[in-house]
């Protein structure tokens, strides 16, 4: 079926344009149909799916007819009893030796758009070949449903609280008695999507103070995408500022990527975001194993690991490149410059609450304030600083932007010699002062992302008019 692609983290479509009931059903039954053919042979503790859901308009719908297509086809199935935040599916999957599971989300998109991830028996993000198998088998058997009543009287379904188990490991994970003791006053917004106000209640009962801000429901999202950064951001930085807290917390529509706002006003980028996290664990930690970035990570982070003699690795853009390498080396952080991070002994997941109370601890740990880290930072590995663009861009010019950047690709930007040329995802050009240029198609949104870094944000931004005309002259 044409209409149904699944792109860099699951299938994302529009509310009742693609993203239908019978579509959703179409899909359920595709999964189905590869739990029962393909999975044969895996050894799990349990042949059951998880299925949970975000906080959009008609997510708790689309689980049960993800659960009811899963039932009929004789597979067991844990329902969550309320909104879920991704990584509580991701944990679920793997302490429980389930045999995958669903999320419904569209994560940071807009308002109007729903989605689907598979989460595989690792806890993690669907490889490709599983993604490509769930497109062959659309449309390949009739779908099988049976109603949520009539499921759940046979125990094929079960609603439960998914979410606590979780938590319960996060608060194991993190030292909750350093944080609790800390005084740090913080501010936490969850987006009005599923991480609610579970920092708040992790840390309730101490001397750390924590303020929430948009944890109620509200599918539209207040006319905002629930994307970590600005202008979604905004109040937060200001209330930040204005309420004189220590450090703002967001996580974004389903709880799997951290934003991050400082006590200035200001706005941390996903590359600053994932630093601070790798130096907590690396130096208050002490904590040791490779690190993975995608292609469009900073050379911040290659600083370090060549400082601590770590193995870096890049990956095309998808957290599910970064989920297969810690499945099969010791990793010790893997993230995005989107600000979703996984961090060893936790699950191949982005976590948005771990990632934030990580932050926390790094803070107590060393008794400084945030904007005092950052300076040590820059102090010692340099100033660098990341920005991003996306543009609306026609489908029809897509293939054209990329054969001509193939064939007729820049030699210098802004004065400076381009001295390499990645072509892992899209096109990143490296300039001889270490600025660079990427260019890259959506995986989820038709649009053109376009990344830059320079020594000053004044550069970063020059580099990115650099990429628009560029863009622009195709």
């Amino acid at each position: 079926m044409g209409g149904i692609k699944f792109g860099t983290d699951g299938w994302r479509a529009v509310i009742s344009e693609d993203f239908t009931f019978d579509n959703v059903k179409k899909v359920a039954q595709a999964v189905a149909d590869y739990i029962k053919n393909d999975c044969k042979d895996l050894k799990v503790k349990e042949e059951k799916t998880v299925v949970g859901y975000d906080t959009r308009f008609l997510s708790e719908k689309y689980a049960e007819l993800m659960a009811c297509v899963f039932a009929a086809n004789g597979i067991k199935t844990v329902l969550a009893d309320r909104p879920t935040p991704t990584p509580s599916v991701s944990f679920t999957i793997k302490d429980r030796g389930y045999i995958g599971g669903i999320m419904i989300t569209a994560s940071h998109n807009p308002a109007r758009y729903n989605g689907i991830k598979y989460k595989a028996y690792y806890g993690g993000s669907a490889a490709p070949e599983m993604t490509k198998k769930f497109e062959e088998y659309l449309d390949k058997s009739p779908v099988k449903y049976m109603t949520l009543a009539d499921a759940k009287a046979q125990g094929l379904v079960v609603i439960e609280d998914i979410i606590a188990k979780h938590m319960d490991f996060v608060r194991k994970y993190v030292n909750i008695k350093l944080l609790k003791s800390s005084r740090l006053k913080v501010l936490a917004d969850s987006m009005y999507g599923t991480g609610n106000d579970y920092i708040a209640e992790l840390l309730k009962g101490g001397k750390c103070k924590v303020d929430t801000i948009h944890d109620e429901l509200n599918p539209s999202f207040c006319g905002i995408n629930p994307e970590p950064i600005m202008p979604n951001l905004k109040e937060l930085a200001e209330k930040t500022k204005r309420g004189k807290y220590d450090i703002g917390l967001a996580t974004d529509g389903d709880a799997d990527r951290l934003g991050v706002a400082l006590p200035n006003g200001k706005l941390l980028t996903g590359h600053k975001v994932m630093t601070l996290m790798l130096l907590h664990l690396l130096e208050d930690r002490k904590m040791r194993g490779s690190v993975v970035q995608t292609i469009c990570g900073t050379f911040l982070i290659e600083k370090i690991c060549k400082k601590y003699g770590l193995k870096m690795r890049e990956t095309p853009v998808g957290f599910k490149y970064i989920c297969d390498l810690m499945l099969k080396e010791d990793v010790l952080i893997g993230g995005e410059e989107t600000g979703g991070v996984a961090f060893k002994n936790s699950i191949p997941e982005r976590d948005g609450v771990l990632s934030g109370l990580l932050i926390l601890e790094m803070m107590a740990a060393r008794k400084k304030k945030i904007l005092d880290i950052l300076k040590k930072i820059d102090k010692e590995y340099g100033t660098y600083e990341y920005r991003r663009l996306d543009v609306k861009y026609p489908d029809d010019k897509k293939a054209k932007l990329m054969d001509a950047l193939k064939a007729k690709a820049p030699k210098e930007m802004l004065g400076k010699k381009i001295v390499q040329t990645k072509t892992t995802d899209g096109y990143k050009f490296i300039c001889e002062d270490k600025s660079w240029l990427m260019m890259r198609l959506s995986g989820t949104e038709p649009i053109l992302r376009i990344y830059a870094e320079a020594s000053s944000e004044k550069k970063a931004f020059q580099i990115l008019e650099f990429g628009k005309s560029l863009a622009y002259s195709v």
